[in-house]
C-alpha cells in the first residue's frame, strides 16, 4: 500500500511538472520550498504563538547508555500547532515533497526506492544514524 502511494504520487508529479522541467528550476524550487517550510514554522512561533521554542544546551550524565540518552533529549518545541498553522505547514511540506519527487523523476530515481533505502539505513544503523 505504502509503495503504491509513493508510485502514484510520483506519476502525478511527473504528469504535472510542466513549468519546472529543468534540473536548475527543480533545485531552486526545492530550496525555495525548504525556506518556506522554515518560515511557516518560525511564523507559528513569532506571529501566532501556538508553539514556543525553548532551546538550550542539554546536559546529560556521561555514564548513561545510548538507550537512556533519549530521555535527556527533546525537540525544544513547546505546545501544539493550531489548526491554521498546521494547515500552512502541511501545505508547504507538500510543495517541498512535490519538488523532491520532481527531482527524483528528473534523475530517474524511484521515490519509493529512495525512502526504502533510507529506512533500511536508519534501521540498520539505529541510534548511530547521524540524521
Amino acid at each position: 500500500m505504502k509503495q503504491q502511494v509513493c508510485n502514484d504520487f510520483q506519476e502525478v508529479v511527473a504528469a504535472h511538472t510542466i513549468r519546472h522541467k529543468s534540473i536548475l528550476d527543480i533545485l531552486t524550487k526545492t530550496q525555495e520550498c525548504t525556506s518556506r517550510v522554515n518560515r511557516a514554522v518560525i511564523k507559528s512561533v513569532t506571529n501566532c504563538g501556538c508553539v514556543k521554542i525553548n532551546a538550550e544546551k542539554k546536559e546529560w550524565p556521561t555514564d548513561i547508555t545510548l538507550k537512556e540518552l533519549d530521555s535527556y533529549l527533546d525537540s525544544h518545541l513547546l505546545g501544539d500547532l493550531c489548526p491554521e498553522c498546521q494547515e500552512v505547514i502541511t501545505e508547504e511540506v507538500g510543495k517541498l515533497l512535490f519538488y523532491v519527487t520532481a527531482l527524483c523523476n528528473t534523475l530517474g530515481l524511484k521515490l519509493n526506492d529512495v525512502i526504502a533505502a533510507e529506512q533500511s539505513k536508519v534501521l540498520a544503523l539505529g541510534k548511530f544514524n547521524l540524521t
